[in-house]
């Protein structure tokens, strides 16, 4: 196996290691907004590889986008804990997404770069940013809908 592949695995399998400690019941609470709002990451990911808005070289198969280590790893789980810590906080959510999200688009996507991953190509950081912004308002709100929709 491929050196870079063992890389992407661990990308997607490491952060799942933490979800004994987020706890069972916050785990069940954000977790299906947390799905929801990466399967449209995942969408976005589609459009993204169409339009060459951002590319992704290294791929876990030829048929997979090479971001899905990246979505269903670091992303679906760091959801997970932001909400665990800052849930029913909008301005203290809304400071560490925007922190968090700033940290992998100004940072973060140059390495990926630098190292061969993959770069942002028709898009700029500051709009890939924005992407991230309104992600964090949607997911915020949807899992407020969930809320609101099992306590009635």
């Amino acid at each position: 196996m491929k050196r870079y592949k063992l890389y992407l695995i661990g990308m997607l399998i490491v952060p799942w290691f933490s979800m004994p400690l987020i706890g069972k019941r916050t785990f069940k609470k954000f977790f299906l907004s947390s799905l929801s709002i990466n399967l449209l990451a995942l969408g976005e990911s589609f459009i993204a590889h169409k339009k060459k808005l951002f590319w992704f070289y290294k791929r876990l198969h030829p048929k997979f986008l090479g971001d899905i280590p990246l979505i269903f790893g670091p992303f679906i789980v760091g959801s997970l804990w932001i909400f665990k810590f800052t849930y029913g906080h909008f301005f203290r959510y809304m400071v560490t997404n925007i922190t968090v999200d700033s940290f992998f688009v100004y940072i973060v996507m140059d390495w990926f770069k630098k190292i061969g991953y993959g770069p942002l190509i028709r898009l700029k950081k500051y709009q890939f940013s924005f992407i991230f912004f309104i992600k964090a308002v949607v997911l915020y709100g949807l899992q407020k809908t969930i809320e609101k929709k099992q306590n009635h």
